[in-house]
């Protein structure tokens, strides 16, 4: 096998990995604010999702119930939304983790495909998949409904849905045959034990931060690691824009 034949790549978690803080729930914020909404309805939002991980429910299913706040939401005014959220972050500052940015620039250079792997969604990682240069995204897939372009609030179950723990590895090892890219010589990055079937695949990996969990695999296997993303900056708030009727429910 040479370079030529398969090349390596660099998988990139997201959320307080590339990036200080989690995206997902910094767009919660946003969307909230733009649309009207008092912002203790984000800060009472994420409560209950916290509360659900801490109460043992799987991140699957906390990531599922995610997507639900999103039912009866335009995704035309959610893509657009988070385009212009995405560029308040990089305008304020603070938004990546700059140790990881700058690995994945390097990467890059290198020659190596670059792949974000998150259980976000499009909407919100399409700008930052477009401002980092990577080339491909794996992530969870939300239903939008064909005929009204609104978001269902369900996650169909499918081949790698949610974009979560194990479903990571499957997904990544599915875009490794089917772009001729060789794990053996590619390197992973993440911040959580649900990232450890990722950061398995490949022959280098990096953990981000102080996960006792991971920092105990990184031990055994040797894996280097990078400090924890500080924290991140205030939420950029844009000016409330009213609900138009049956836009969000």
């Amino acid at each position: 096998m040479t370079f030529a034949d398969h090349r390596p790549a660099a998988f990139f978690d997201v959320d307080d990995t590339l990036t200080r803080g989690t995206a997902i729930f910094r767009f919660l914020v946003y969307w909230y604010a733009a649309r009207g909404r008092p912002s203790h309805e984000a800060v009472h939002a994420r409560q209950r999702l916290k509360a659900m991980t801490m109460a043992g429910v799987s991140r699957a299913e906390t990531n599922r119930a995610y997507f639900r706040l999103l039912t009866g939401a335009s995704a035309v005014e959610i893509t657009r939304l988070a385009e212009a959220w995405f560029l308040a972050e990089v305008a304020g500052g603070g938004f990546f983790h700059e140790p990881v940015l700058e690995a994945l620039r390097a990467h890059r250079r290198d020659g190596y495909r670059v792949v974000l792997v998150s259980g976000s969604f499009p909407a919100v990682l399409l700008p930052l998949v477009e401002y980092v240069g990577a080339h491909h995204l794996l992530c969870t897939e939300p239903e939008i409904d064909p005929v009204s372009r609104a978001y269902t609030g369900r996650v169909p179950d499918g081949p790698h849905q949610p974009m979560i723990g194990d479903a990571k590895s499957a997904a990544v090892r599915g875009l490794a045959a089917d772009h001729r890219i060789d794990l053996a010589s590619s390197i992973a990055y993440g911040d959580h034990i649900s990232d450890a079937p990722m950061l398995a695949l490949t022959d280098r990996a990096v953990i981000v931060g102080d996960d006792p969990h991971l920092r105990r695999l990184a031990a055994h296997h040797g894996w280097y690691r990078l400090p924890k993303a500080p924290s991140p900056l205030a939420v950029p708030l844009p000016e409330p824009n009213p609900t138009p009727p049956g836009a969000l429910l």
